[in-house]
């Protein structure tokens, strides 16, 4: 970018921003005493935003940032980005609620274990194109530093959905993508299928984020070469491929019609006869695959180079359901561990993203139950990660893709179940006395948590009467609520299956669009405060991860200071990524 860009103006991103750069022919040094300013163009927004704009706009913000936190020179090791899909700043409160109260303490002051990490910010989620973004816009925002559209992962904002040829050249280098070129050893490992959105955007490029198995590809997007996310995952172009991938997507990865190994009505769904998991496995023969949790634990993980691991055909279980599932699932934790096992051995350190995945699913099914102890469980794995990595090496930053509709409402006395009827006053204005059931307007009781639209709604659908809703519930078509409010006071609203009420009938309930929370910690963390854009995480954990911030200025991303101001090339990431060998374990 040339020198002579003048920096924004305050209204649009403050005045020049300084960093205290790391000299480029020495990326793995400590960051020099000096202060370089990052330029970035002004421009009409949002006709003027660009991939290259947002990537250098992204660039400055880290960097600013981090020199208002005096943490310029902190260096990590390793990055790992815990990613709770959907997980709203609500369902983080009433999540640590819900886990007070089964520890039999004070649920309102409980806190999760990365509530308790010592630096956070707010994340403004929006997409290019959507005020209420999608996983995939989002993710990709945090995997590359570039604000895209809702559907493509991957990829910039310049193609249009589905359109394949259009989305040549336009593909982002992504962190994962970075630390494997870069020889760190790299991981993914989720609750939904491993070629979900929010894992695919760590290895994937492509302009609809539906495509994850070959069957699911438009003719037109098959003759213009496109392939499918499961491919891409085991065809990943660095020497060896992803250390450890986890989840489930069992079926994506084998041929039409192969039996799976653990449901005799589930069928492999690939067209074009190719076995992914075959392939790895002949790739890779002192590799481990696993399908079960008693394999996994089978494992010797100090002699377990590379990881494999599908347990479900589709998704993983709720952890709800977990424990009765017949062949077994591993929980988030545990993959979290094992995964970390398997990385920590690479010395020039780890790349690891791990996607609390079904926060999303059951918030979409207007399900709080199923919602907060999958955070619960989602924040177990980051407690596991705490447990299994060194804090003076490892940056840890916890984060949500995007909002959801649930609300934490009304005035519930101290101590009220979390997931019960709301018991105390009905207007903050009532006198103080012991409280009662609270009402609405017409008399009734009302629960502590519900839900703006979603499948909740009481009306009658064509799958369940009109009045309060079981889960699971998939309407494909309501009535108007005839009866009005359901009486509330014989119904236990605390059972795992009881779907909040829901305003708004939808088949499912939608995201949000306001803000999510960041929580961080280890070096570089500090630079995680105020409000930033989404992209910036990236930037802060690349200007902060000296082996990535050297492979950016490798593909001359950086400014004459050592910092990544440019945006990379994802076709000479992948000539020069070709030629790097598999690190020796």
């Amino acid at each position: 970018m040339p020198r002579s860009l003048s920096c924004l103006r305050p209204a649009l991103l403050g005045s020049c921003l300084s960093l205290l750069g790391a000299c480029a022919s020495q990326p793995l040094s400590a960051p020099s005493t000096s202060t370089a300013a990052i330029a970035v163009p002004a421009i009409q927004r949002p006709q003027g935003e660009t991939a290259s704009w947002w990537f250098r706009s992204g660039a400055a913000q880290a960097a600013l940032a981090s020199a208002q936190a005096n943490a310029n020179g902190q260096r990590a090791k390793n990055a790992i980005v815990f990613l709770g899909d959907g997980m709203s700043i609500p369902t983080i409160a009433a999540a640590h609620v819900l886990a007070g109260e089964r520890a039999g303490t004070d649920g309102e002051s409980y806190r999760l274990s990365f509530e308790k990490f010592p630096f956070s910010a707010l994340s403004r989620t929006y997409e290019t194109d959507q005020q209420t973004p999608d996983s995939a816009g989002t993710m990709t925002a945090i995997m590359t530093g570039v604000k895209t559209r809702a559907g493509y992962i991957g990829v910039s904002q310049v193609p249009k959905r589905q359109g394949c040829a259009g989305s040549r050249g336009q593909e982002l280098v992504t962190a994962l993508e970075l630390a494997a070129s870069a020889g760190m050893a790299t991981g993914a490992i989720t609750t939904t299928r491993i070629t979900h959105a929010t894992p695919a955007a760590t290895y994937g490029h492509l302009p609809e984020r539906n495509w994850e198995v070959d069957a699911d590809l438009s003719e037109a997007a098959k003759a213009a070469g496109c392939k499918d996310f499961a491919a891409q995952l085991i065809d990943f172009p660095v020497a060896g491929g992803l250390t450890v991938a986890m989840g489930g997507g069992r079926t994506e990865f084998m041929p039409a019609g192969a039996d799976d190994p653990e449901y005799p009505t589930s069928v492999g769904q690939r067209l074009d006869g190719r076995d992914l998991i075959g392939e790895w496995t002949s790739r890779h023969p002192d590799g481990k695959y696993v399908w079960n949790e008693a394999q996994l634990k089978a494992l010797d993980l100090a002699r377990t180079p590379r990881l494999l691991g599908l347990f479900e055909p589709s998704h993983m279980n709720y952890e709800h359901e977990r424990p009765h599932d017949k062949a077994g699932e591993p929980s988030l934790a545990e993959m979290t561990a094992s995964a970390i096992e398997v990385l920590k051995r690479n010395p020039n350190g780890f790349f690891l993203m791990v996607e609390g995945g079904r926060i999303d699913h059951a918030l979409h099914a207007g399900n709080a139950y199923r919602a907060l102890d999958e955070t619960i469980a989602f924040a177990d794995a980051v407690q596991a990660a705490l447990l299994h990595t060194d804090p003076a090496e490892t940056l840890i930053v916890v984060t949500a893709d995007h909002s959801h509709t649930m609300t934490f409402a009304g005035y519930p006395r101290r101590g009220n179940p979390i997931l019960g009827k709301v018991v105390g006053h009905t207007d903050s204005y009532d006198d103080e006395s012991a409280p009662g059931m609270a009402r609405d307007a017409t008399g009734l009781p009302y629960t502590t948590l519900g839900f703006a639209n979603g499948p909740g709604n009481t009306g009658a659908s064509e799958r369940q009467p009109e009045g309060s809703k079981r889960y699971p519930h998939n309407p494909r078509e309501y009535d108007a609520i005839g009866k009005g409010r359901p009486d509330l006071r014989k119904v236990d609203t605390t059972d795992p299956d009881y779907m909040q009420e829901a305003t708004v009938p939808l088949k499912a309930e939608t995201h949000g669009g306001e803000d999510v929370a960041i929580f961080a910690t280890g070096p570089g963390a500090a630079a995680f405060h105020g409000e930033l854009e989404q992209n910036v995480i990236f930037h802060v954990m690349v200007q902060h991860t000296p082996r990535l911030r050297a492979e950016l200025c490798r593909l001359g991303s950086c400014n004459a200071d050592g910092v990544p101001v440019d945006r990379p090339d994802w076709q000479q990431w992948r000539k020069l990524g070709a030629g790097v060998a598999a690190t020796p374990l």
